[in-house]
């Protein structure tokens, strides 16, 4: 799913709390009903000029908040940021201690340049690592694969791990029966 953030907003300079609040209130409306698979929610940012800090705040990391918090299948992800907005959301994240995904879109739909912009623990960043390489995890693949190299020897703690990189919003889950697994949210890019 993707919505263009400059219609969203009406202008090429998206700047202040207020103005996020209100487009953020505008991107839960777009979104529409709750798809049934994991998707990948494309902010695209394409013809925006400026987005300052707060803006970005209250809509992109706002939407990200939301969707995790009520086990969304939505998951936020940036698209086609200028220098300047890359910038504003690289202090942002690390202000925030947070991250998100971003990439390039075309105007045909096809994904490139997927990116983390921000930064994860180690262990976190081990386990997004692993997940972005081999493109699908669970936690017992991953104890058997890094157990040994890593103090996480159980399966609860890679769950752990995996709850939390899924609660950040840079990996998405799905369910095969009983079991969990997870992949990187632009699989299909990368």
């Amino acid at each position: 799913m993707k919505i263009d953030m400059r219609a969203l907003a009406n202008d090429t300079i998206l700047a202040g709390a207020v103005a996020g609040k209100a487009v953020f209130v505008r991107l839960i409306a777009a979104t529409g009903s709750e798809p049934e698979e994991p998707t990948a929610l494309i902010m695209d940012f394409g013809g925006v000029e400026v987005a300052t800090a707060s803006f970005l705040r209250e809509t992109v990391f706002a939407s990200k908040t939301y969707m995790r918090a009520r086990q969304s299948s939505l998951y936020p992800v940036v698209a086609n940021l200028n220098d300047e907005i890359r910038d504003e959301l690289a202090v942002l994240t690390e202000a925030l201690s947070d991250a998100i995904i971003s990439c390039e879109i075309s105007s045909s739909g096809l994904l490139s340049n997927v990116q983390l912009i921000g930064k994860l623990d180690p262990k976190q960043q081990l386990t997004f690592d692993y997940i972005i390489e081999n493109r699908v995890a669970d936690a017992n693949t991953l104890k058997e694969r890094l157990g040994d190299t890593e103090k996480a020897k159980s399966t609860n703690a890679w769950n752990n791990r995996l709850a939390g990189l899924v609660a950040r919003g840079v990996i998405k889950e799905f369910s095969r029966g009983r079991a969990k697994f997870y992949k990187p949210i632009l699989d299909e890019a990368l």
